[in-house]
């Protein structure tokens, strides 16, 4: 069930964009958004300290430019 705010949401971004979407393909996007907004607050709510995840170490890998 979607809120009338997110259906206003997804239908105003639509025109914002110049996406052609109909009334049912709005309701979709915008039951799709409300089910990915609620996923992303159960993740959101789950307690993490900073060393639960620690940040990703970027290294390039070397570059030789003798090599074909």
């Amino acid at each position: 069930m979607q809120t009338p705010e997110v259906l206003a949401y997804v239908q105003a971004a639509a025109r914002v964009l110049d996406l052609p979407l109909d009334a049912a393909q709005a309701a979709r996007v915008a039951d799709h958004l409300q089910r990915s907004a609620a996923m992303a607050a159960l993740l959101d709510a789950f307690a993490l300290a900073p060393e639960d995840e620690p940040a990703a170490l970027y290294c390039p890998a070397s570059f030789d430019a003798g090599t074909p």
